[in-house]
């Protein structure tokens, strides 16, 4: 069952947000739920989809490589190409009507979303500039990491923005005082998503949290980023719908952790009441890849249950022990006090959020791995609750 579910998630493609597909997986994600007998809770948000029909970037006659941003607005525009590498120069720029090109400092990691609550700064500076300067048009090279970024992808921020190659963001400089066309034929749509939420029924009064996203960004397949915790996260639910250990299961089916974790939110905003009940949260995220180990974490666990976590996790001479990282859904719990565990890899480079992250990148044997280590992490989270 696992293979099947692997295979028709990450069959679908891209799946970010309130698109067609997304809808698709929620669909398939609650189905499987619904047979193994779970109750299931379906917890709809309003949300922004995005699509776009065509970008188009020329300059001195010549068409030239884009793609453009995640929730860029449209733009047909033909101006001269300004630059600026740090925040100084960001500052100092006048882009008003201009193309503006970033790059350098400002172009070494994607901007943090307006609402995200991990924004710093920093990022907030730098929005407030771009928003202050206004630009006809933003373009930036790649984000300098281990994956490959848009410098923006917020559906709050009202700029028309692409990704350019570095080789396209070096000829720009080059020729500033030839005018660039950009033409970026796109929209945002007012959507709705849901998480997909399915419970053991309901006896006892502690419970642990199994939970996976299943939204990618708009260019991937997602595979190991999300498609395989997913997957994992059915096949656990379809194994353990019977559970009856003195603690209740429950198993949450995340969406829109991508670009901004408003279903989070709404899975907070329903649920909080409960959350002095829930002994621990296990999130899989980016598990499954055939080049990478799993690997595994605790945050805000008591030191009795970490040496546990850490004593399960040696069974599994596959697995490797990270250091605790915020960027999931397991920071919806850590931050609120609830131990948690979060399963991901080490090694997988390049694969988050690219082209890359296909079905043939996947391990059915670590995926195997992660869901049989997630079971024996429940059993011992149980006889510490």
């Amino acid at each position: 069952m696992l293979d099947r579910h692997v295979h028709t998630l990450i069959g679908l493609g891209p799946r970010p947000v309130g698109s067609p597909a997304n809808q698709q997986a929620a669909d398939y994600i609650r189905a499987t739920f619904r047979a193994a007998g779970l109750d299931v809770e379906e917890q709809p948000y309003a949300c922004t989809a995005w699509e776009q029909d065509f970008i188009r970037l020329e300059q001195e006659g010549e068409q030239l490589d884009a793609a453009a941003n995640a929730f860029s607005l449209p733009c047909d525009v033909t101006a001269p190409v300004i630059s600026a590498g740090t925040i100084a120069q960001l500052e100092a720029v006048s882009a008003r009507g201009k193309i503006l090109l970033l790059y350098g400092d400002l172009a070494r990691a994607p901007l943090s979303a307006k609402s995200w609550f991990l924004k710093d700064e920093r990022d907030d500076h730098i929005i407030q500039l771009l928003e202050q300067i206004q630009p006809a048009a933003l373009l930036a090279p790649p984000t300098s990491t281990v994956y490959y970024g848009h410098l923006t992808e917020d559906w709050e921020l009202d700029l028309p923005a692409a990704t350019v190659p570095q080789a396209v963001a070096r000829r720009l400089m080059q020729n500033a005082d030839s005018a660039a066309h950009l033409c970026i034929a796109a929209r945002k749509i007012p959507a709705m998503a849901q998480n997909i939420v399915a419970r053991t029924h309901g006896v006892f009064e502690k419970r642990i949290v199994v939970c996976a996203h299943f939204d990618t960004k708009i260019n991937t397949p997602g595979a190991s980023d999300n498609g395989g915790g997913a997957a994992a996260l059915l096949a656990l639910a379809e194994r353990l719908s019977k559970w009856e250990a003195g603690v209740d299961l429950e198993f949450v089916a995340f969406n829109s952790e991508e670009y901004l974790p408003i279903g989070d939110d709404e899975y907070v905003r329903r649920g909080e009441a409960y959350f002095p009940s829930i002994r621990c949260a296990i999130n899989m995220d980016g598990i499954g890849a055939m080049l990478a180990a799993n690997s595994l974490t605790a945050i805000a666990t008591p030191e009795e249950m970490e040496q546990a976590i850490r004593h399960v996790a040696a069974e599994f001479p596959g697995v490797q022990w990270v250091e605790p990282w915020p960027e999931s859904n397991h920071s919806t719990f850590s931050f609120r006090g609830i131990p948690a565990v979060a399963l991901s890899s080490v090694g997988a480079r390049g694969l988050a959020h690219s082209t890359a992250d296909t079905i043939d990148v996947m391990s059915a044997d670590k995926l195997e791995e992660a869901v049989a280590l997630v079971e024996r992490l429940i059993q011992i989270i149980v006889a510490k609750a």
